[in-house]
């Protein structure tokens, strides 16, 4: 019993050690920080080469990935601040419209229509508004870059479906809580979109969070790596013979950071390593922690 108050604490310390590290970083730094880690932007946003590794000075300039499904085909827009091929004439508020109701504004191209459902604006909406302003002043800070990028072609119109605990604002003092701050970075990190149930074309989030079981196959998905043969999202419930209950904590930790299974297999993308290797200790033990708690399913 002792032992698992001291790991508690040393939780609860790490956590509160990073939330004072927060309130000492400028508003770019803390964008920096959420946008090239946990909301990882560029693994859809940034161009990449023919191994999907991102191309030097294109951060954000669109054209990462493409997506085709019955609902729409899309590719990552330009979220540079470039005025003419991307966002820079848009307002902050422009900017926090589509990030948290995933809709354009009336001067943009596509005026006023929702973006794609890839864009995870229903997860976005739990952003604490210190963290959204945060995400648009790095938007603000980052090299503009000239690239064009096809508009979307809806097919059906698009739906978000919402997600449990999203549909408002969290606090930034509802994050000292080390499980409640793991709960928030999964949620802005819309690690559920992918890792829950997938019926009938949309995730479910009330019976299946966290099951897996969502494929992603080349016809659907273009910019990772030639040799990508598609793949499916692992469940990551705390079942501990189909989930990840029965891993340790370094042993998660290692999936997220470095995309290793507890077995030694590679996970494959779109699994956003790359970004989330920058995490923080203290954010990845929330993350863990929040995870811990996933009730577990087959």
């Amino acid at each position: 019993m002792h032992f698992f108050r001291l790991i508690a604490a040393l939780v609860l310390s790490c956590v509160c050690a990073s939330a004072t590290s927060r309130a000492s970083e400028t508003l770019v730094e803390r964008g920096r920080y959420l946008v090239t880690t946990i909301l990882a932007c560029g693994n859809c946003h940034t161009p990449k080469d023919t191994q999907g590794r991102p191309v030097a000075n294109m951060e954000l300039a669109g054209g990462g990935l493409s997506f085709d499904t019955p609902a729409f085909t899309a590719t990552a827009a330009n979220i540079t601040p470039d005025r003419d091929t991307g966002i820079g004439g848009w307002s902050d508020d422009d900017i926090k419209r589509a990030l948290v109701e995933g809709v354009r504004p009336d001067h943009a191209r596509l005026p006023g229509t929702p973006l794609a459902a890839v864009m995870p604006a229903n997860f976005y909406k739990a952003l604490t508004p210190r963290d959204l302003d945060a995400v648009v002043a790095y938007l603000r800070s980052v090299p503009p870059r000239r690239n064009e990028i096809a508009l979307p072609d809806y097919k059906m119109p698009v739906m978000r479906q919402p997600y449990p605990g999203a549909e408002q604002p969290y606090s930034e003092a509802s994050l000292a809580d080390p499980v409640t701050r793991g709960r928030y970075l999964a949620t802005i990190g819309h690690c559920m979109e992918c890792h829950s149930a997938f019926v009938k074309g949309a995730p479910d989030y009330v019976t299946g969070l966290g099951k897996g079981g969502r494929m992603f196959l080349p016809t659907m998905v273009r910019g990772l790596p030639a040799s990508w043969d598609g793949s499916a999202a692992k469940n990551i419930t705390s079942d501990r013979e189909a989930g990840i209950g029965a891993w340790n904590d370094a042993e998660i930790e290692r999936a997220i950071t470095k995309g290793i299974s507890r077995d030694g297999r590679i996970l494959k993308p779109p699994m956003a390593v790359t970004w989330y290797a920058g995490m923080t200790a203290a954010d990845l033990s929330a993350l863990v922690a929040w995870l811990r708690t996933v009730p577990p399913l087959k």
